[in-house]
Order: structure tokens, then sequence, then C-alpha cells
């Protein structure tokens, strides 16, 4: 479904990723892990085209994107979700949500999106004319996710969705994603919350310093040796 091959990127010129290869099958849900620096929301940024790569390349479902418009690459199923939610505080939850159609031409499919998502978050339904600035961290990143849902995506592409969450709202969270993965949305997820990624993911990608020091089944990252090694180059 999604294969990263070489990829070399970053910013005004400056190599923040260090040919990264990943891969994952549809069905998947896959964590990118590592410290703060390494390089993982520029990973989720040059996938979904916000940050050109400097070499290597994307691809999805077979077709090259690497250096596609961001709107090319929406309209192809994939939806970014950034760090901190990044909705639009004086716009109403509902106006958010449609943000997320913009590129569809299909009212109809808006509109049977939009219900869904609904179905998935009640709350939104029952408060979806107040701002969106008034919510919550969590409802904030439940928006976001709603909002991103309503583009129909094939792949989510999450930045640390549960920072900043108490571990209630966290639970909460958690929770929704699996069962979005029941419904069939696949996930690309970075997050920092070691827990977190692992109690969600299939597979797994540690990146340190924009290379990937390890990729595969979870379970090996149980071991907090491993991860000391991985994440700090130390078996302290």
């Amino acid at each position: 479904m999604l294969e990263v091959v070489e990829l070399k990127s970053g910013y005004n010129g400056t190599e923040v990723l260090h040919g990264i290869n990943l891969s994952m099958n549809d069905g998947e849900f896959i964590s990118v892990i590592g410290p703060n620096g390494a390089g993982k929301s520029t990973l989720l940024k040059t996938i979904s085209g916000f940050i050109r790569p400097y070499s290597g390349k994307v691809v999805f479902n077979g077709k090259e994107i690497s250096g596609l418009r961001i709107r090319e690459i929406l309209s192809m199923g994939i939806e970014y979700v950034p760090q901190g939610a990044g909705v639009f505080s004086q716009m109403s939850i509902y106006e958010n949500l449609e943000m997320g159609g913009f590129f569809l031409n299909d009212k109809a499919q808006v509109r049977k999106n939009l219900e869904k998502v609904f179905e998935i978050f009640p709350f939104l339904k029952d408060r979806q004319r107040a701002k969106a600035g008034f919510l919550s961290g969590g409802e904030r990143a439940m928006l976001a996710i709603g909002r991103a849902l309503v583009g129909n995506p094939r792949l989510m592409l999450l930045d640390e969705p549960t920072t900043g969450l108490d571990i209630g709202k966290q639970s909460i969270l958690i929770d929704k994603l699996k069962e979005l993965k029941n419904d069939g949305v696949n996930f690309l997820l970075v997050e920092q919350n070691l827990k977190t990624a692992l109690e969600l993911c299939d597979k797994a990608y540690v990146i340190s310093a924009g290379i990937i020091k390890y990729s595969g089944q979870k379970e090996a990252l149980q071991d907090k040796k491993l991860i000391s090694s991985l994440f700090f180059g130390t078996n302290q």
C-alpha cells in the first residue's frame, strides 16, 4: 500500500531524513517511534506533500507520489493530521468537519461521511454549532481526526495525537483508533509514547537522528535496554 524508498528530506537545504525505507500493507497499523528531533514529523510531512523530498521516492498503491501537490495526494486518499490537532478555533465544529471534504465533488458523499463521523464521535454532533476553540485538547484531537475522516481516507497519517492529553482522554482516543482500524482505515502513527504506539500497532519502526534504527515486530521493543540503545545509543 505504502512504500518509502531511500527517502531524504529536510528544511532549507538541511537534510533531516537520511535514506528512510518503510513499507506497509493494506490493513496494517504502523507506528513510528523515536526521541524528539528524530525526524518523525518530517517523515509524515514529506509523505503528505507538505515538504518536497531531496531524493528517494514515496509510492502509494503502486503510484509514485513524491513531489505531488498536497491536493493531489489528498485526492488519492491520504490524510495528514498534524501534531496539536490544528483545528480552526473560530469556526464551528460542523464547519471544521466540512473542511475535510473540500476537495470532494460529491456533496452527498460529504454528508454521508459527516454522519459516519457523528456515529464515531457523538459529542461532535451534539455540539456541532459550537466553536472549536471551546473544545478540550482531547476533543480537538478527535475533531481533527473526524475532519480527516470526512475526506474518506485510505491512509491516515497521525502526528502524536495523544500529546498533552490526560490518561482518560488518551484511553478514549486509543479506543476510537482501534475502532477505526477495525472499520478498515489504515494508520501510520508517529508517537513518542512507547506504550501507546505499541498498543495500537501491528508493526513498529524506530527512528533516531533521521535514520531507521529498527523495523519489525513490536514485541521486541518491550526490551528496555534495546529501546535505550535505539533511542539514545546507550545500553543504560
